[in-house]
Parts: C-alpha cells; structure tokens; sequence
C-alpha cells in the first residue's frame, strides 16, 4: 500500500438490476492495515467472485472492519420508488444512511462510491454526521478495495435474502433480470395471486406489467 494510504469508507449496492429480492447497500471503513489484509483475501469486485466465495469472505470483512448493510426490503423499495420516482435518488438515500451508520461508530474524513448518478444526489442525502465528509464517485469504483469490500457485503445479503424468500414461499426466485424471471413470476402470481407479487420484485421493472 502507498505510505499515503488514506483510510476511508466505500460504498457500494446489490439487487439494483435483479427483478427479484431486495437493494442492498453497504458500506466498509479500511485502514491501510485491513486494506493490506482484504487484498491478500483477494477482495475485489463481487461480479468477479461466485457467490459461494462471497459468503465466505462476508465474515471475515465484518469480523476486521467497521462496516454498514442496509436491505430494503421489495415492500418498502415499492414504495419509496413510488414516492422518489428516481432510482439514482433512492441509492443516494441508502448510500448516506450506511456512510451515516459507520460515523456513529468510527471517525472517518474521505468516502468513496461507485458512481451511478449526479454528484449531488448523495452529498444531498447525508444528514449531520456525513456533512462534514470528502466523498468521491468514481467510474469503477470497485477498483478500491474499500467499495470492493462493500459490494461483497451488499452482495452476501443479497444472496441471504433471497435465500430466505425461497423459503418462504416455496420458489426458486432467479437473480438478475433474465427470460427465466417472467417464467418464475407467473409461476408466483398462479400461486399467490399478482398483487402480492410486489411483496418480492421490483415493480417499476417493465417485467412487472409483462406478466399476469
């Protein structure tokens, strides 16, 4: 690591192109010390790692750096899409409340996320504690490991969300947005009915007015 390693947090989400399950973001603060340590794990971009590696990377992050992941869950994501209207707002919201969430616990001047929309939708979205914070969006962000570490997090909830959905209501929910996800969610909406298939997707998704 450079000797002006500059600790910070990074910031990164999960589920934001997946029809099924929740939008996750999460958020880990690295030192130079655990920044060392997660590249030695070989942390990186969580679309470069199986899922399977993910969950066992997931501990070790939280067990070594001050951390935040929040899930909103497909009800209450329906409804503050309904009343935002913007996704990129939405992430801004969920991006400062995990930035928020790791200064009530640690001290941190310099925070870095992947960059999805205007520079401003974040820096509006912090509240007292986060105001005070230098935040850098990159293209790419993932090349930090930092946001790195982030996606894994957000990614590992992802997955044990959705696991916990095909639990409770007995279908194997497909991630992404791919032809199998029509196929899954008339398979849901034959055994539940169509409006609680809002209960586990996205529905501003166009998916969601092609399936009845």
């Amino acid at each position: 690591m450079s000797e002006i390693f500059i600790p910070h947090i990074g910031v990164d989400e999960s589920g934001k192109g997946d029809f099924f399950g929740p939008l996750v973001i999460a958020g880990v603060l690295v030192d130079e010390e655990t920044a060392e340590k997660f590249a030695a794990l070989g942390i990186k971009d969580s679309k470069k790692i199986t899922d399977k590696k993910i969950l066992t990377l997931e501990p070790v992050i939280k067990a070594n750096a001050p951390h935040s992941v929040v899930a909103i869950s497909n009800g209450r994501y329906n409804e503050m899409y309904a009343s935002i209207k913007n996704l990129n707002k939405l992430l801004a919201w969920g991006h400062a409340r995990v930035i928020e969430n790791i200064l009530e616990k640690s001290e941190c001047t310099y925070a870095i996320s992947d960059k999805f929309g205007n520079d401003h939708f974040i820096e509006d979205a912090l509240m007292k504690k986060g105001r005070g914070i230098r935040l850098d969006q990159m293209v790419r962000g993932e090349s930090d490991i930092a946001v790195a570490a982030a996606s894994v997090l957000a990614r590992a909830a992802f997955v044990h969300k959705i696991e916990q959905m095909q639990k409770d209501y007995g279908i194997s929910f497909p991630k992404g947005c791919a032809s199998q996800v029509k196929d899954c969610a008339a398979e849901f909406i034959t055994k539940f009915g169509k409006p609680r298939l809002k209960e586990v997707c996205k529905t501003h998704f166009k998916t969601y007015n092609e399936v009845d």
